[in-house]
């Protein structure tokens, strides 16, 4: 028996929240993050994870182009499956602070640290780069 008095067996096995489909629910409802169908294509996402930094160009809904870690040191074309708290729960197409980045790319599925911080940069109009030659 633990101490709530339980017995202590098969049926009985404590899990952390958010490996819980109610537990992950609330945190990824909670969390702050960015949707990437919200995003205009060409945008650019600067996500900070725990260990590594990666830059994300939006093509189109999850469709992205990727740099930075230790699986990305090239920008590679690659699919963003969303955000997890490091199980089988996902949230689609979601970069959320906490949680876990999934993506795709040449057949491997890539699962990054808990992300730190999240920046965009929307996509450069064509009259701004005009501004700068002279």
């Amino acid at each position: 028996m633990n101490r709530a008095g339980r017995r202590n067996d098969a049926s009985s096995i404590m899990l952390p929240r958010a490996a819980t489909l109610d537990g992950f629910s609330t945190d990824a409802s909670t969390a702050e993050g960015l949707h990437l169908h919200e995003l205009e294509p060409l945008t650019t996402v600067v996500v900070r994870t725990c260990n590594s930094v990666y830059r994300i160009i939006v093509s189109e809904r999850s469709s992205v182009r990727v740099q930075g870690g230790r699986y990305f040191p090239d920008m590679t074309s690659a699919h963003l499956n969303g955000s997890s708290a490091g199980g089988s729960l996902l949230k689609v197409a979601w970069i959320g602070i906490g949680l876990c980045m999934e993506i795709s790319a040449g057949g491997q599925r890539i699962v990054t640290s808990p992300v730190r911080a999240i920046d965009t940069a929307p996509m450069p109009h064509s009259g701004a780069s005009a501004a700068r030659c002279h």
